[in-house]
């Protein structure tokens, strides 16, 4: 799936795809996650892949024990710790900084998504048909709308469409899912892309900023098994408007 930009959007520049890699980055944000952590590390860990594997954790202000928990692994993977919680674009841009690979992954910290993925959301880079990858939880099965807890997913799944569409129409793309976690991208696209968001909007920041640049983006499919609130599921409603709001400011706004 190629991009199909209207040529008068601002801002926009050709990325040259890059040639080879040598190291995923694994970047885990993590806020209050001690039940799921460690196991999620050991997860990422087994994946065996056709280069060099660093994970980047950074512990977002927890108060749950997570930081103590992580102490564990400390000669195996990088620690990064905010003193304070800061929001979840602000700690993936903390491990940014910190990571040394030439290629990027986002992971979360609990348990909805498969690391075993990690193969398909990387072979569009390493071919050097994409810059930027986005894992697609409604390729694969349709979403969940109800739970024996009673959870909004159908709020949750009106909110993705109505994300989808603004996208879509406003900057001339076609994907079917932009707020999935998995998101890959090479080291030469974040560094000449900065963000601003430092909460859940980030990502839209991100791939509205690399649409008007005219980035070379992949939709893959990804295996995805929501959590309930009551498993500790943070994002809320106002974490929507935000994303709305940074999709609509960057189709306009001068970066």
């Amino acid at each position: 799936m190629r991009n199909v930009l209207d040529p008068a959007l601002q801002g926009t520049q050709e990325i040259g795809p890059s040639v080879s890699f040598k190291r995923l980055s694994v970047i885990i944000p993590v806020y209050n996650e001690a039940e799921t952590i460690e196991s999620v590390i050991l997860e990422v860990e087994a994946v065996a892949l056709d280069l060099e594997k660093e994970l980047v954790i950074i512990d977002d202000g927890s108060s749950d024990g997570t930081w103590q928990k992580l102490q564990v692994f400390k000669d195996r993977v990088k620690l990064v710790q905010h003193p304070c919680n800061r929001g979840k674009g602000a700690a993936i841009k903390s491990g940014i900084r910190a990571a040394s690979g030439d290629m990027l992954l986002i992971q979360d910290a609990d348990h909805e998504y498969s690391p075993q993925d990690y193969a398909l959301l990387i072979a569009p880079i390493m071919r050097g048909d994409a810059e930027f990858v986005m894992g697609s939880r409604f390729k694969l099965k349709p979403p969940r709308f109800f739970t024996k807890h009673g959870d909004p997913f159908f709020s949750h799944y009106i909110g993705n469409k109505v994300i989808r569409w603004l996208t879509n129409t406003l900057y001339g793309f076609q994907a079917t899912d932009y707020e999935g976690c998995y998101k890959v991208f090479t080291r030469d696209v974040i560094e000449q892309t900065p963000i601003q968001a430092n909460g859940f909007e980030f990502d839209n920041e991100l791939i509205c900023k690399l649409l008007r640049r005219r980035c070379r983006i992949v939709e893959v499919p990804i295996h995805y098994s929501p959590r309930s609130y009551h498993q500790g599921k943070k994002i809320r409603w106002q974490h929507g408007m935000r994303m709305v709001w940074a999709i609509l400011k960057w189709r306009v706004a001068r970066f």
